[in-house]
């Protein structure tokens, strides 16, 4: 679990599932962005994943001081300047999660395993 706030009228947990979606669909929104990939790939080969299981390849954690790291495993698309999206991609995650949820982002690591060319 994420975050546990409370207040007089009861109390609000946001689970780590919440958060990895919300993350995963701000992913999506970002150009050149094909989907998410499996965490543990074998073989080299990334298994690009359906918009129904993107939180498959994000991993999250908890630090002490109430904010969360978050792993992204994509896949881009072929012709890409990776940098440019890369910057866009952890800008929109930070600010998603930041408004929607109100947790703050220490880090947000993107790996990169995979370029889908399309014939």
């Amino acid at each position: 679990m994420i975050s546990q706030s409370s207040n007089e009228f009861g109390e609000i947990r946001i689970d780590n599932e919440v958060v990895a979606r919300v993350a995963g669909l701000a992913a999506m929104e970002c150009y050149g962005i094909v989907g998410m990939a499996a965490k543990n790939v074998k073989d080299g080969i990334a298994q690009l994943l359906k918009r129904e299981s993107l939180t498959k390849g994000i991993q999250l954690s908890t630090n002490s001081n109430n904010t969360v790291n978050i792993d992204l495993h994509i896949i881009v698309e072929y012709g890409t300047n990776i940098a440019a999206i890369t910057e866009t991609l952890i800008s929109t995650i930070i600010y998603k999660v930041k408004e929607f949820i109100g947790i703050d982002v220490e880090k947000v690591n993107i790996y990169v395993v995979g370029v889908r060319v399309d014939v």
